[in-house]
């Protein structure tokens, strides 16, 4: 159970420094209200983990340690879809809807694409 969390903690902080390089890298070069630092995280982190996910079965590793340290750790400490929820609450509150509704629904379907791109690139 440790050794687990420790894996898990250590994907984490990796993904999450990578969110932050992926924010700096996206903000350095085009900047606007529309969020689209998180959204090319989100799109990166969904082709990833699946990916990841057909590797993992491909080889029967999907109750491994690296499905602990890169699925679970790595992509949820890149990914960030808690911070989707909170730009969208705020591009909202200040009567962005056209860009809110516009970001959620590229968001989500950009990202169900990415995962079947990875799955079908893995395989």
């Amino acid at each position: 159970m440790f050794r687990t969390l420790l894996l898990i903690a250590i994907g984490g902080g990796i993904g999450s420094v990578f969110r932050y390089l992926t924010t700096i890298i996206v903000q350095k070069y085009y900047s606007s209200i529309f969020p689209l630092a998180t959204l090319v995280t989100n799109i990166i982190g969904s082709f990833l983990i699946g990916i990841a996910i057909s590797l993992l079965e491909k080889n029967d590793l999907v109750n491994s340690n690296v499905k602990w340290f890169f699925i679970t750790g790595f992509c949820g400490g890149y990914t960030t879809f808690s911070a989707f929820g909170l730009e969208n609450v705020n591009l909202l509150q200040n009567n962005q809807s056209g860009i809110a509704f516009f970001y959620i629904g590229l968001s989500i379907i950009a990202g169900l694409f990415a995962v079947w791109l990875g799955l079908t690139i893995a395989k």
